[in-house]
C-alpha cells in the first residue's frame, strides 16, 4: 500500500459534512432531513446570471486570463466604485476558484511552514484546513457567547503575536456567529497590524446580508492599511451562486499582489463560465441584494425567537451572514447531532446541525454549541424549530440529563 503523507493525515475533517454519511443513512429510511447545517442557500440565483449562461454563443471554452478576464474584474471595480472605494482598478483584483482559492493564495503568499496566524474563535472551519495545507499554525483567540461573540479585547491579540505571526484573520459579518464587527473593532485591528507590521485578511463573503439598519465596514475603510490588507471576496452567498466557485483576493499592496499572481498562474485560470455568470450578475443588482436581505431578516428573527423560547437554549441574534450559534442543553452536540440523523425522528422527519466543536481550535470550547443556517423557507424554519425543542426533551429523558 502506498504511504499516505503527513499532510493529509493531518487535515481536519469538515464539521458541516462528516454527518453526511448519517443523513444519507436517514432518507435512504425516508425520513425528510431539514439542512440546517450548511450554508446553501435555497435562494434563486439572479436571472440575469442564468440567462448569460443559458445564451453563451462562444466557439470554444479556452482558458480565462490567471487574474481574472477584464470583463469581470471591471464589473467587481464598478461594485467596489458603489462602496465608495474609488480609488480601486482591475489590477487590484485577482480572480479565483471561490472564495476558498483566495485565502489559499492569501496564506501561501504571507506564510511559511511553521508561521502563524491569528484568528478570534470560533471561526470558518475550513480555515484550519487551509493553514493546515501550508504547515502554517493558527492562533486562535476565544470570543464568548455572553458577548455575542463580539471581538476579544485587543490586549489579548497583542500577547499572542511573535516573531512568526504573519496575518490576523476575521470573518465580517462573521461565519459561523454572524458577528458584525464595529469600526472600533476593527480600528484597533489595524493600528496593530501597522504596529507589527502584519496583515489584516478580512473575509468579507457575506457584506451584503447585515441587519437592523447596520452596514458592514470594509478593512478597506482603512487606507493607511494600504500595505498591510487583503480582502477575501466571492460571489456564492451574495448571489446564492455556491456552484459557479468564483472569487476574489483584493489588495491595494502592489507586492502581495505580484505575489499571489504567481500561485495564480500556477493554476492556470479561475473559471472561465463562473465568470461570465459572474459579470452579469452584477447588473441591476441592488433590487436583488435588497430583496434577499429582507428575507433573511426575517427568517433570522424567525428562527432565533424560537431557538430563545425553546428551555436551556441561548442564542444570540447575529448581526449579519445566515448562520447563527446556539447553546444547547445537551452534553455534546456532536453525540446529540449523530443521534439526530441515527436514533430520532418526529412525524418521520429529523433536523441536521453543524456541531460547533469544529469552529473552534479547541473542540471542548464548542462541545454544546451548534451552528445553524437560516437559509431555509420560514416554514421549513419553524418545523426545525419543533423538531429540536421535542429532540431535547427526547435527548435528556433518554441519557437522564
Amino acid at each position: 500500500m502506498p504511504n499516505i503523507s503527513n499532510r493529509a493525515q493531518q487535515m481536519p475533517p469538515s464539521p458541516v459534512r462528516k454527518l453526511v454519511p448519517f443523513a444519507l443513512e436517514a432518507k435512504q429510511r425516508g425520513t425528510k432531513v431539514y439542512h440546517l447545517n450548511i450554508g446553501q442557500p435555497d435562494i434563486e440565483t439572479p436571472e440575469t446570471a442564468l440567462n448569460a449562461l443559458k445564451n453563451i454563443d462562444l466557439k470554444v471554452l479556452e482558458y480565462a486570463l490567471s487574474e481574472g478576464n477584464i470583463e469581470y474584474r471591471k464589473a467587481l471595480t464598478e461594485y467596489y466604485h458603489s462602496l465608495d472605494f474609488t480609488d480601486l482598478t482591475p489590477d487590484n483584483f485577482i480572480v479565483t476558484n471561490g472564495g476558498s482559492e483566495a485565502l489559499n493564495f492569501a496564506i501561501s503568499t504571507l506564510c511559511d511552514d511553521g508561521d502563524e496566524v491569528i484568528i478570534p474563535e470560533p471561526y470558518y472551519a475550513n480555515y484550519n484546513g487551509f493553514t493546515s495545507t501550508f504547515n502554517v499554525n493558527v492562533v486562535a483567540i476565544p470570543s464568548s457567547i455572553d458577548t455575542g461573540f463580539a471581538l476579544p479585547p485587543i490586549e489579548e491579540f497583542e500577547k499572542k503575536i511573535t516573531a512568526k505571526t504573519r496575518a490576523i484573520v476575521i470573518c465580517n459579518p462573521g461565519n459561523p456567529t454572524g458577528y458584525l464587527y464595529t469600526r472600533e473593532e476593527l480600528q484597533k485591528l489595524a493600528e496593530i497590524a501597522l504596529k507589527y507590521d502584519i496583515v489584516v485578511i478580512s473575509d468579507e463573503v457575506y457584506r451584503e446580508y447585515v441587519y437592523d439598519g447596520k452596514q458592514q465596514i470594509s478593512m478597506l475603510a482603512f487606507p493607511e492599511l494600504s500595505e498591510n490588507c487583503i480582502i477575501i471576496d466571492s460571489e456564492s452567498k451574495r448571489y446564492s451562486m455556491c456552484g459557479v466557485r468564483i472569487g476574489c483576493l483584493i489588495t491595494r499592496s502592489k507586492k502581495i499582489h505580484d505575489a499571489a499572481m504567481l500561485f495564480a498562474q500556477a493554476r492556470l485560470s479561475p473559471v472561465l463560465l463562473g465568470q461570465i455568470a459572474a459579470t452579469a450578475a452584477h447588473q441591476n443588482d441592488g433590487a436583488y441584494i435588497r430583496a434577499v436581505r429582507e428575507e433573511y431578516t426575517h427568517r433570522r428573527n424567525v428562527l432565533v425567537d424560537l431557538l430563545n423560547a425553546i428551555p436551556g437554549v441561548i442564542c444570540p441574534k447575529p448581526k449579519g451572514a445566515f448562520y447563527c450559534v446556539a447553546e444547547l442543553p445537551v452534553d455534546d452536540t456532536e453525540k446529540f447531532a449523530q443521534w439526530l440523523l441515527e436514533k430520532y425522528t418526529l412525524n418521520n422527519e429529523t433536523i441536521m446541525v453543524a456541531p460547533a466543536g469544529g469552529f473552534y481550535s479547541n473542540p471542548e470550547l464548542g462541545k454544546k454549541q451548534v451552528r445553524i443556517a437560516y437559509v431555509l423557507k420560514e416554514e421549513d424554519l419553524r418545523k426545525s424549530a419543533e423538531i429540536l425543542k421535542h429532540a431535547l426533551e427526547k435527548y435528556k429523558l433518554e441519557f437522564n440529563l
